[in-house]
């Protein structure tokens, strides 16, 4: 099977509601609005802030399509504002790294086509719309699996050996397997 990465926006709401739905609102719900700002506000209603924050371009993802268009998984990416809530922030800030200008905080696949290539499309996908848009550094906070069995849920910025393998790097241990990785992606060429 083929993948094909698209960026999440009006023409792919759809696409990425069914494959929400289709996964019982990701992680009990949470729509990928967790990293957003107003995450934990009383009476939020996740999915409609999440479609209204990619219906005004406020949300990003690289969206990974099989071959019949159907979405199977992502990878969350934007600027720090718009992805301010970040796990272990309290370790995070007590030597924060320089600002960067993107973060990656969300890599989700449905549970039917994992272990198949679709994280890894999506995270190069990210990567590549980030240079498109002109590039920068990219931070993510990712759990290390080596040499353990590590559940599910630890692991939705991906796993530190895969981000590894697009370049990054570590730069701060802020939990028990979790590191501050990071690198910095050029522009992507004019034309």
């Amino acid at each position: 099977m083929g993948y094909t990465v698209v960026p999440l926006g009006a023409e792919t709401w759809d696409q990425f509601a069914d494959l929400v739905e289709r996964n019982n609102g990701v992680f009990g719900g949470c729509w990928c609005i967790g990293f957003h700002p107003e995450f934990g506000q009383r009476g939020l209603d996740h999915r409609a802030a999440k479609q209204d924050r990619v219906l005004t371009g406020r949300a990003h993802a690289a969206l990974v399509l099989d071959d019949d268009g159907a979405a199977q998984g992502w990878c969350q990416y934007g600027d720090p504002d718009e992805l301010s809530r970040i796990k272990h922030l309290r370790a995070y800030e007590k030597e924060p790294p320089a600002r960067p200008d993107w973060r990656l905080t969300c890599v989700f696949v449905d549970k039917r086509h994992r272990g198949t290539g679709v994280a890894r499309a999506a995270v190069g996908g990210a990567l590549a719309l980030v240079a498109a848009a002109g590039g920068g550094r990219v931070e993510a906070i990712s759990e290390v699996t080596a040499g353990r069995q590590a559940h599910g849920r630890f692991l939705f910025t991906a796993t530190a050996e895969l981000l590894g393998s697009y370049g990054f790097a570590p730069v701060r241990q802020v939990g028990k397997h979790a590191w501050i990785m990071s690198r910095d992606v050029p522009a992507a060429p004019a034309g």
